[in-house]
């Protein structure tokens, strides 16, 4: 489904897959979405009209899907242990594939150099791939299997959640930097465009909100009745968007939030103190 950002009204619905999709990724200028299913497919759609434009079949369930940096191709990780690069202008053509994982893929995306891919998964690994010789170029080894990976807002980390861990590394070198414990096992983490908190999402339902510097636990946000499976910041830092088991996609106020939704301020309470609400 494609929603506003701002307000969180309903757009439209991509109708094709007949599987669960795993993945969703909208290009640069928002004019194309990718999605990967459980029906053994990648898919790229007209993000304005809904018109599935190209379909991409693979042996086994699409985990992962993300566009690159120029909008010309789209990565995608899957359970055979596989990525692939598919070219958009000949989407017909067989596509460049990346070898060397040893278990199903969960995530693989584009790094913030357009030559740089990050994948991970069930081999406890991120691997770094050169898109241009389609070899792995470093692998970085964890305790648990990779359930999500982040380029922070920051610039300078990027975050991997693995087990009851979420580990922060360095965006350019991709060293650790450090690595918290978490008393959940985590889903997904993400780190605030400031660098000064990070969010957690996991199988208590809950999302909660750290301090990046000294790791304590700021806030714990109760709303979600199922496991949290994603959680990200606005650009702007003032809200975050957690994702559930139980259907539904909530809005977090996290800053100054008075230009989104529910909290939007109107012309006439412009002069008044905005009225905050905790969730959307």
């Amino acid at each position: 489904m494609l929603r506003n950002g701002v307000t969180g009204d309903w757009l439209g619905t991509f109708l094709g897959h007949k599987g669960a999709v795993w993945s969703a990724h909208l290009n640069s200028k928002a004019l194309q979405a990718a999605t990967a299913s459980a029906d053994y497919t990648a898919k790229v759609w007209d993000a304005l009209s809904g018109e599935e434009l190209h379909t991409f079949t693979h042996g086994k369930i699409v985990k992962s899907v993300n566009f690159a940096k120029d909008d010309k191709r789209i990565l995608t990780g899957s359970q055979d242990k596989l990525l692939r690069i598919f070219d958009l202008s000949k989407p017909e053509g067989e596509p460049q594939v990346l070898e060397g994982h040893t278990q199903p893929i969960k995530v693989a995306l584009w790094g913030s150099d357009p030559n740089t891919i990050l994948s991970g998964g069930q081999d406890n690994t991120l691997r770094i791939w050169d898109a241009r010789t389609l070899k792995e170029v470093k692998s970085q080894p964890f305790k648990s299997n990779i359930t999500n990976v982040d380029i922070a807002l920051d610039g300078k980390h990027i975050v991997v959640s693995n087990g009851k861990e979420v580990a922060f590394l360095n965006a350019e070198t991709f060293d650790i930097v450090k690595t918290v414990t978490i008393n959940v096992d985590v889903n997904s983490a993400c780190l605030s465009p400031d660098g000064n908190y990070f969010i957690v999402g996991g199988t208590d339902f809950w999302a909660r909100v750290y301090d990046f510097h000294t790791n304590k636990e700021l806030e714990v946000l109760k709303g979600h009745h199922g496991p949290v499976h994603c959680v990200r910041y606005a650009p702007d830092g003032a809200t975050f968007a957690s994702g559930s088991e139980d259907g539904t996609i909530r809005l977090w106020q996290s800053g100054d939030s008075k230009n989104y939704g529910l909290w939007q301020e109107s012309k006439d309470t412009k002069d008044q103190a905005p009225n905050h609400a905790d969730q959307q």
